[in-house]
């Protein structure tokens, strides 16, 4: 069944463990996702493969964040190889775009230059984070964005990043499923703390990605 949604109500979706999607990017409907098995990314226990962290502290891209997040929606809007239909639609750009007012939508972006290559967005309730969408328009930008988000997270104090789905491209990284009932006990857990996104400044170097993602808590 199509919905219709604001904000506010945007917001309460997530607080109850569902997200909303389109058919696709031409669809004028949305409608309420709920999956039985969730796609959880843990912050503690990501694993880097050594070949992306030897990248990473190579430094391809300048990394920033929640300084281009309409053009990072505009982009993981867009076809893709291997991508030729996405769910992003008017509605979703205007409700995102919304809570990034709000300080409840972030962006990750990698730049080559004044390029914009890679990147994802997300929203973050408490110390919950839910990642949305990612794009590379150069080799491993969206998995140095999500590494760079995993960084940004742990320092930042949250406990939670939802994946919505598992997938092959995320299982390297550790990802998992839990069960429904399961993942909205994490998402109550996490929704009495707070994260703070911007606690990790911009400009610090791959190396100090990595370590923060390696530090124990």
């Amino acid at each position: 069944m199509s919905v219709r949604l604001g904000p506010d109500e945007l917001l309460d979706c997530y607080r109850r463990g569902v997200f909303p999607m389109a058919e696709t990017r031409d669809s004028d409907n949305l409608y309420l996702v709920d999956p039985s098995e969730r796609g959880v990314i843990p912050l503690e226990g990501f694993h880097v493969p050594s070949r992306l962290a030897r990248k990473v502290k190579r430094e391809p891209f300048r990394i920033t964040h929640d300084r281009a997040f309409s053009d990072v929606m505009r982009f993981c809007a867009q076809p893709a190889p291997g991508r030729l239909e996405t769910w992003i639609n008017g509605d979703i750009l205007r409700l995102y775009a919304a809570l990034h007012a709000r300080g409840h939508a972030h962006s990750i972006e990698c730049w080559q230059g004044e390029r914009l290559v890679g990147g994802l967005y997300g929203v973050s309730l408490g110390a919950a984070f839910f990642g949305e969408s990612m794009f590379s328009r150069e080799t491993d930008a969206s998995k140095i964005a999500l590494t760079a988000l995993i960084a940004r997270l742990r320092v930042g104090g949250f406990r939670l990043l939802d994946a919505q789905f598992q997938t092959e491209h995320l299982a390297q990284f550790g990802a998992q499923t839990v069960p429904r009932a399961q993942f909205r006990k994490r998402l109550q857990a996490a929704l009495r703390e707070t994260g703070d996104f911007s606690a990790l400044p911009d400009g610090v170097s791959g190396a100090q990605l990595l370590q923060s993602i390696a530090q124990t808590s």
